[in-house]
């Protein structure tokens, strides 16, 4: 499930202008496909753990950057995820 999160993440950010950001809980609805989205967190987060490690993606949270997961937060593309 995890490939599932990593690949949502980055579809879903595709769709977004290049300063647009994501919702953790967007992607587990996405994958949810009806059933309950929270049980796709799990998988996200560490999806969304391993894509900050690789600098695809970038954290931030009311406009403040973060450098790790923690409490509520937004994804964006990170610098080795821009053209």
């Amino acid at each position: 499930m995890t490939a599932d999160a990593r690949e949502t993440v980055l579809t879903l950010l595709e769709s977004r202008l290049s300063n647009g950001t994501i919702c953790p809980s967007e992607v587990a609805r996405a994958m949810a496909y009806g059933a309950d989205w929270r049980e796709a967190m799990p998988a996200v987060h560490s999806a969304v753990d391993r894509l900050l490690e690789e600098g695809a993606i970038r954290l931030s949270w009311k406009g403040q950057p973060l450098t790790s997961r923690t409490g509520p937060y937004r994804i964006g593309t990170g610098t080795a995820g821009r053209k």
